[in-house]
């Protein structure tokens, strides 16, 4: 090998030498910080007081039951809505029932008080927003704190709470349920029994820009 290519890779020996020393004690300045971060969900807590709307004996063809009832948000979020889902037995005590006795049972939903700002009087029906028979309630899932308005309080102003149940409120709920009389035969009831279950089921509001 010629003396000019034994110095050349000479150099390059060095050069590479100094450089994996170089790059094992090169030094800098740093300083670091962390962040401690916490992601927490809320919670839905409804909860209906009490949780036995209506349990009543004897009745006839004529009768109605006024009922009244709380719905209350324990959790820390808000709700959006509360969807309500009826389910019933009937309990046929003869065996001789040709129609549903759930056809002859009206329910009539009254005035949220909280929405509307006044209350519910005995007798006063102006302030049914809407009524149907626990048959045909089978098949729908109205909205329990929904803010329907009368026409002088939305004419007035007064359109009290909007809808939905904000975290660590509650809403006073009026119902009435009435044994239709339609003035024909309705012997085949007598002595039956109809077990009712609703279910309330509360939704959150929409997500956020947090």
């Amino acid at each position: 090998m010629s003396i000019k290519k034994k110095l050349g890779m000479g150099v390059l020996s060095a050069a590479l030498g100094i450089s994996l020393i170089g790059g094992g004690t090169f030094a800098y300045f740093s300083d670091t910080e962390e962040t401690n971060n916490t992601f927490a969900a809320g919670t839905l807590d409804l909860s209906v007081d009490p949780t036995t709307v209506i349990d009543v004996e004897n009745i006839k063809p004529g009768d109605v039951m006024v009922r009244e009832f709380e719905l209350i948000n324990g959790g820390t979020l808000d709700i959006s809505s509360i969807d309500l889902s009826t389910a019933y037995e009937v309990i046929d005590a003869e065996g001789n029932n040709t129609d549903d006795f759930g056809k002859h049972i009206k329910v009539l939903f009254l005035e949220n008080a909280d929405k509307t700002g006044d209350g519910w009087i005995i007798g006063d029906y102006n302030d049914v927003i809407a009524e149907t028979t626990l048959y045909d309630l089978k098949n729908q899932t109205p909205d329990a704190v929904e803010n329907v308005q009368s026409f002088w309080t939305h004419l007035l102003g007064l359109d009290g709470e909007g809808s939905g149940l904000p975290a660590g409120t509650s809403d006073q709920m009026y119902v009435a349920f009435e044994f239709v009389d339609n003035g024909e035969d309705q012997n085949e009831f007598q002595g039956d029994a109809l077990k009712l279950t609703w279910t309330f089921e509360a939704h959150q509001t929409e997500g956020e820009l947090r």
